[in-house]
């Protein structure tokens, strides 16, 4: 444990040298001022103290001169501890921030399949508890190093005084390292799984947050808490277990340099009686081991952190090592015009093994709209995440005008192609913010005209504050449509070239819905091809080609009155949601 903290120290020490240097000259400054400080007040005793108590009267210009040295050497102290205190700190929220910053863009650039086998609150946890406890250690750090530079001059000295003296240093200085080496082998184990406790309180409490409607629908208040509750009780036992070894520690490394101090007395004692040491050397060293009880604490401080800022660098340095990222290519595709998207005999299979797609070959032309139709999990969410890169296929091509998605900039992509998932989501933000993106082309008139085309611009300009309206977490003032209605807008506000939409009315009212894609239908051939999964008969109709699904595997591809002639499946499909639509009414 000692070497894996020792080489994230290194880590650190090599992104903030500067800081760390400033830091640690301020700390060896302060621990010389202290050595120093015991040597001063050594020689104030012998040569101003003692010999006015002898004549019976004070030499008060030496008394000011050794005022002035001591206030000189506490300015010095305040000055070193200034330096260190604001480098040390500023190094460590430097590297919290670097850290955040990595992981936020790491999370960004795993694939969704990496998201779906974690939880968000785990990764919650890794990016706010994980970080501030991997950085933890370097606030100690450079008193520490300032203090064991401080031990080996101190250590020095004593010796140089009087050699029999300096024995107590060597027995002290080994012991508080071997109490602490002892210190850091026991709390590694503890701290690990105190840090892997958190992140499962933080997995619970996000899920309990976002489930919210379900747990309050369904009755299920206590059974929840009580599952919060018991893993917060794991939390706290060990916290407390972590709690009782330091409760052991922090005793001992306060009262071994105590020790050492009565051993100096001691022995100094029976030193100075036989004249082998004057009062002052003997008021120098004794007095130096009362003032290293402070600094040794920043070596138990460090050791003390070290444990869990391991536990947490190991969680932060996973997700940054974690494989799998979306590598784009070098082609800025810059076409103006529809788009035209060509699956290549794809096959795509989930990492739970399950095959998905197999050999799946179809066409969006420029300019024209095509339907995706089938039963549930028949593939055709997964095709809309092909299309726009999420995903990639096992095998087989996808293609935007001819050329590999593979091929293609982050941003030519973003620019050609947009995603109305299923499942809208709204950030807690104005209306103008949530459609706009800060796309430098999305400017007033641009949202309005998206709001129109989604079929939302009445409402927004009845709200208070219009486009400045704020819509709260995910759209919590919204409505299911109103939401679905947004995030189309935000889509259309792009002018992307080619637009997929997931199921993306599934919430509105149908005549809604008709007037929604009416407007698409009238707008496509002036800038976008559309690929939309589709249930209801008005999105199919909105179709030039409609393509059957299942079970991964295009059927049949044709108008919808010819698949409704002409395939079985897609007519019970078809018949069973307008049946179900009947019913509703």
């Amino acid at each position: 444990m000692l070497l894996r903290g020792l080489r994230i120290l290194g880590d650190g020490i090599a992104a903030e040298p500067r800081l760390f240097a400033v830091s640690v000259a301020g700390s060896v400054l302060h621990g010389a001022m202290l050595v120093g400080n015991a040597y001063v007040i050594g020689a104030i005793v012998g040569r101003v103290i003692t010999p006015a108590f002898a004549e019976n009267r004070a030499d008060v210009g030496a008394l000011g001169l050794a005022a002035a040295v001591l206030l000189g050497i506490s300015g010095l102290r305040v000055a070193a501890m200034f330096a260190r205190r604001l480098a040390a700190g500023a190094m460590m929220f430097r590297l919290q921030a670097g850290y955040r910053e990595r992981i936020t863009r790491r999370y960004l650039e795993l694939p969704l399949a990496w998201h779906q086998r974690n939880s968000a609150g785990s990764l919650l946890s890794t990016a706010t508890s994980d970080v501030e406890a991997a950085v933890q250690p370097f606030a100690p750090l450079p008193l520490a190093v300032g203090t064991v530079v401080m031990l080996i001059g101190a250590l020095g000295s004593v010796l140089w005084t009087d050699w029999v003296l300096g024995l107590v240093g060597l027995v002290l200085v080994p012991s508080l390292f071997a109490l602490n080496v002892a210190y850091s082998r026991r709390m590694s184990p503890r701290q690990m799984r105190a840090q892997k406790l958190r992140a499962g309180v933080a997995e619970i409490a996000h899920e309990s947050f976002d489930g919210a409607l379900v747990i309050k629908t369904m009755g299920r208040e206590r059974a929840e808490t009580a599952r919060f509750a018991a893993r917060v009780g794991e939390l706290r036992d060990a916290l407390i277990a972590v709690g009782r070894l330091r409760g052991l520690f922090d005793p001992l490394m306060d009262s071994l340099p105590s020790v050492g101090t009565i051993a100096v007395l001691l022995l100094g004692t029976w030193r100075l009686s036989t004249g082998a040491i004057t009062v002052s050397q003997l008021v120098s060293v004794a007095f130096l081991f009362t003032v290293l009880a402070f600094p040794l604490r920043a070596i138990a401080w460090l050791v003390g952190d070290l444990p869990r800022g391991v536990a947490g660098y190991e969680r932060v340095h996973a997700v940054l090592a974690a494989e799998g990222s979306t590598r784009y290519g070098a082609v800025d595709h810059d076409v103006t015009g529809p788009a035209s998207l060509t699956f290549e005999d794809v096959d795509f299979t989930y990492a739970t093994g399950e095959q998905v797609l197999s050999g799946v070959t179809l066409a969006v032309p420029a300019g024209k709209t095509v339907a995706l139709v089938g039963p549930t999990g028949s593939g055709k969410s997964t095709i809309a995440s092909l299309a726009v890169r999420l995903v990639d296929p096992d095998a087989g091509t996808v293609r935007l005008d001819g050329a590999d998605l593979r091929t293609l900039t982050a941003e030519s992509l973003a620019r050609s192609v947009a995603l109305v998932p299923q499942l809208p989501f709204v950030f807690d933000d104005t209306v103008r913010a949530n459609i706009a993106l800060d796309r430098p082309a999305a400017d007033d008139a641009e949202v309005w005209a998206a709001l129109r085309l989604a079929q939302i611009d009445s409402f927004i300009a009845g709200l208070p504050e219009s486009l400045d309206t704020e819509v709260g977490e995910r759209g919590t003032s919204l409505s299911g449509g109103q939401r679905q209605r947004l995030t189309l807008a935000r889509a259309l506000a792009g002018r992307p070239r080619l637009l997929i939409l997931d199921d993306a009315t599934s919430a509105v009212d149908p005549r809604v819905e008709a007037a929604i894609l009416g407007a698409l239908r009238a707008s496509a051939g002036e800038g976008a091809s559309i690929l939309v999964v589709a249930y209801r008969r008005a999105t199919i109709a909105l179709a030039d080609e409609v393509v059957y699904l299942e079970n991964g595997r295009i059927l049949a591809r044709g108008t919808h009155s010819e698949l409704l002639a002409t395939v079985p499946g897609y007519k019970d499909l078809v018949t069973a949601y307008e049946k179900a639509e009947a019913l509703n009414d």
